[in-house]
């Protein structure tokens, strides 16, 4: 509303006012980072330059909003978050680079859209406390003052945009700074009144009711898991009592990292996410987690976790995240990826934040997934934002103990082909025979192919009409029925870099009419060529391809 807008409006230009004389000498208290940095990232960012994204970008000389970097390099570099790679490589080089930079920063602050960011102002913050030890402890009087200056105005500013727009766990960062402000100026009260009140309906809209965030992606469940957990630490490090809801939170969200993870104990990809390695989520759980439980369902998150034996498959049964919380979200709806002890088999290509590759990451074909007509059963906008998602996904779980058995549908395909898709699921052979039979119905003929991305560590053979997967001493075949199969090239982001592999690809080869449409065409043969035509319009085209993965000795 215009009335809101205008108050919030002056609560900012308030907030920005030079502040001289009201901030203390030096904080009231710090604390450390929890975290691990990337020495390697130290080491270029002494050297003036930094990684993001898998391209080199150079440190600003003068203001630090006047560079040619992308917006998601941008908020990186603006967050401070890289403090923690100086401390990591831990030379006096390294600190003194820290010091100038922040110093930099603080006689070149944004005045862009930067500004007007919670998420990454309160990001900076944290850091700026949380190194504080590192940066800034025995720098000169001038810039220790001018340093409390401007957390004083910067913590005013994430004041004065609470309650935050939807962003999903990024929302956590602001309020994280705000403790950090809090806690560092204790004589301004008001900083952790703000935190204590807008908190609450923070998580509360940020929580699924089974601990699965917003976002219903493994690497936000990890973010916000993280965020969560530094703030606890936060409150522990200051002596002071954790918020109730600081540890029901994590009492929720710990359980469903867990269930997120494959046996090699790195994340799934879905939506966003990327494998990370599993010492940095151990570390996560170990701190903040009170238990070591494992989520039993995620029915709000919607993603079905079966494990049987050694194996391991999840499953993305829902429509891309609702909005505010979908910037990341992929078409992958009906995806899953399987596992086999610490081996992967079956994958999704993974996530980029820049470029090209972020589009052609969440679109449909980079899952594994049927793909009508080359399309995507999802649709995004120009700001990332999703237009156009599925609006009825069904998924049944049936298990006697010993097999798993998966019924999904979704009509994501509707609108534009008039299709429907039915993935059904069994486990079984403890966990070393998976099978699907990939329905597709519509309204007309329309060509189809359903993708298998393997792993870039699974050695890949064709065997005829078959193709043998190879990877950890293990073999596996995989064959089908109903479809032309066929090995194509392929690629893997997940790990940091853009991996070479392949993916199984089974295309559709015929259609059949169904045996209620040959019951209506019976009918219209005794019918007048009008009639006929009318019914032929309304016939229904059906095809269906089974498949097969087994493991077979060697």
């Amino acid at each position: 509303m215009p009335i809101t807008r205008w108050i919030r409006g002056a609560k900012l230009s308030f907030a920005r006012l030079p502040i001289r004389g009201g901030a203390p000498s030096e904080p009231a208290y710090i604390y450390r980072d929890p975290w691990k940095g990337d020495a390697e990232q130290g080491a270029r960012i002494v050297s003036g330059r930094f990684l993001f994204e898998r391209q080199e970008y150079s440190f600003p000389s003068g203001r630090w909003d006047q560079g040619t970097w992308p917006e998601p390099a941008q908020e990186w570099l603006h967050s401070f978050c890289w403090l923690r790679d100086l401390r990591a490589l831990g030379s006096d080089e390294a600190r003194l680079t820290a010091r100038a930079l922040v110093s930099h920063w603080l006689s070149y602050p944004p005045t862009d859209l930067l500004v007007k960011n919670a998420s990454v102002t309160g990001a900076r913050l944290a850091a700026w406390i949380a190194n504080h030890e590192f940066a800034l402890a025995s720098a000169d009087r001038r810039i220790q003052q001018k340093f409390m200056e401007r957390l004083l105005q910067e913590g005013r500013t994430i004041a004065a945009f609470l309650p935050l727009p939807a962003q999903g766990w990024k929302g956590l960062k602001a309020l994280k700074g705000l403790l950090a402000v809090a806690l560092a100026i204790p004589e301004q009260t008001g900083f952790m009144s703000r935190f204590l009140r807008y908190l609450p309906a923070e998580i509360e809209r940020l929580i699924l009711a089974d601990g699965m965030v917003a976002e219903r992606s493994p690497e936000a469940q990890f973010q916000a898991a993280r965020e969560l957990t530094e703030m606890s630490i936060m409150f522990r490090t200051a002596h002071s009592s954790v918020p109730p809801i600081l540890e029901t939170s994590l009492d929720k969200v710990c359980p469903v990292l867990r269930a997120m993870r494959h046996g090699d104990g790195a994340l799934a990809v879905f939506n966003g996410s990327r494998e990370l390695y599993s010492s940095v989520i151990d570390e996560v759980l170990a701190q903040g987690a009170r238990q070591k439980l494992l989520a039993p369902s995620m029915s709000q998150g919607l993603f079905t976790r079966l494990a049987l034996g050694k194996a391991l498959l999840i499953m993305d049964n829902g429509p891309p995240a609702a909005e505010g919380f979908d910037k990341r979200a992929h078409a992958g709806t009906l995806s899953f990826e399987f596992s086999y002890q610490r081996h992967r088999l079956f994958v999704n290509c993974g996530s980029a934040e820049v470029g090209a590759w972020n589009k052609a990451l969440r679109a449909s074909p980079a899952h594994t997934v049927l793909v009508a007509d080359g399309l995507s059963s999802s649709d995004f906008n120009a700001e990332g934002r999703v237009v156009r998602r599925p609006a009825h996904v069904m998924c049944e779980h049936q298990t006697d103990g010993t097999a798993h058995w998966l019924e999904t549908s979704h009509d994501g395909y509707y609108p534009p082909l008039g299709l429907k898709w039915t993935r059904n699921l069994y486990l079984g052979g403890e966990g070393e025979d998976l099978r699907g039979q990939e329905i597709v119905e519509g309204e007309r003929a329309t060509p189809f192919a359903l993708r298998f991305h393997i792993h870039p560590d699974v050695t890949v053979i064709r065997d005829d009409e078959d193709i043998i997967l190879k990877v950890g001493g293990m073999v596996w075949r995989f064959r089908q029925k109903g479809g032309q199969i066929n090995l194509e090239n392929d690629i893997y982001v997940a790990r940091g870099r853009v991996e070479k592999t392949q993916q199984i690809v089974v295309e559709s080869i015929q259609y059949k009419i169904s045996s209620e449409d040959n019951k209506l065409q019976e009918s219209d043969e005794a019918s007048s060529k009008d009639s006929l035509s009318e019914n032929k319009e309304k016939k229904k085209f059906s095809q269906t391809v089974t498949w097969l993965l087994e493991r077979i000795p060697e």
